[in-house]
């Protein structure tokens, strides 16, 4: 029986502390974590990741094409189902290891293809770059969406490669999500010096040796890689608030690079808590299963309003004295 049954929202944080401080001691094994504890390890690890993402993709202005991967993918996740539906009779995608590396892999592709199509469109076509990724994004979607009407009319397509299925997640969940957050994090520490000076200058970068178009793309097929990790967890279409809505609430307290990326994994780690002690009091209290997806965007958006509005205010008062 799940812990946190019937539990109210400060009920939640009391068992939800007590249970850490024995995961901690070595009381509690990993693999006996409840789906509530899974939830927050996988959105942890989520937000490791995508906040060394986020920061540098606002920096250098590139969320739109963030954008634009989160719902390529799903060409990809739909190709690789028909291929396996076709060759192998498999119903269910989603059922097997073996399906959802063939998943992953597709995807990946599929994201990789739209960043190289996007360059194409603007070095070699001579379109303008927002454009490029109009056109890219608008043509590549609608493929998997055409995809989806005409093929996958009597097939199961899990509900959470769009929207997430968070309350699903398994422990194997949370070791794909570590397994992003140890890549982005490593790819950070090695290329920082470079990601760094290419967000604000990458004329100056190139001219210090730094290989530019290749850190752009290494930048991209991690961003792509975020995307296809979140699927489970947030669903395509909510990656992009939860990449750049941390990001953006620690641009109004800190410029340095360094402390923006530790404040955003911060925000999203306590936005994701949060979250998951606000469904499980609707559940208890209201009977009401919410997305606990959902409530982590929603969560996000209140506190960038809650920033905003602060900081009108102070404004408003500094005039005021004025």
């Amino acid at each position: 029986m799940n812990p946190y049954s019937g539990h109210d929202f400060f009920g939640f944080f009391s068992v939800f502390f007590s249970r850490m401080c024995l995961l901690i001691s070595g009381k509690l094994p990993l693999d006996q974590m409840a789906s509530d504890e899974i939830q927050w390890f996988v959105l942890l690890f989520l937000g490791l990741a995508l906040s060394f993402l986020g920061s540098f993709l606002v920096l250098k202005q590139m969320t739109m094409l963030a954008n634009a991967l989160s719902h390529t993918i799903l060409l990809g996740i739909v190709t690789s189902f028909l291929l396996f539906h076709s060759f192998f009779s498999i119903e269910h995608l989603e059922s097997s290891f073996t399906s959802m590396k063939v998943l992953w892999i597709a995807s990946l592709v599929s994201g990789i293809f739209t960043v190289l199509l996007t360059q194409f469109c603007t070095k070699i076509l001579h379109l303008q770059e927002d454009a490029s990724i109009g056109l890219v994004f608008t043509t590549l979607f609608a493929a998997g969406i055409l995809l989806v009407t005409l093929y996958t009319k009597n097939m199961h397509l899990g509900t959470e490669a769009v929207m997430g299925n968070i309350d699903a997640l398994h422990f194997d969940d949370v070791k794909v999500a570590a397994g992003l957050a140890a890549v982005s994090v490593f790819f950070g520490v090695v290329f920082f010096r470079g990601f760094y000076l290419t967000a604000f200058d990458g004329g100056l970068a190139k001219s210090l040796g730094w290989p530019v178009s290749f850190l752009n793309y290494l930048l991209m097929v991690l961003t792509a890689a975020g995307a296809i990790a979140s699927f489970r967890a947030v669903g395509v279409l909510l990656f992009l608030s939860f990449l750049v809505g941390p990001t953006l609430i620690s641009l109004r307290y800190t410029h340095s690079v360094r402390k923006l990326i530790m404040l955003s994994f911060g925000i999203s780690a306590i936005s994701s808590l949060l979250s998951i002690a606000l469904s499980r009091h609707s559940l208890t209290v209201f009977k009401a299963p919410l997305s606990t997806s959902g409530l982590v965007v929603t969560v996000l958006f209140l506190v960038y309003l809650a920033v905003l509005l602060s900081s009108f205010f102070k404004k408003t008062k500094t005039i005021q004295k004025t």
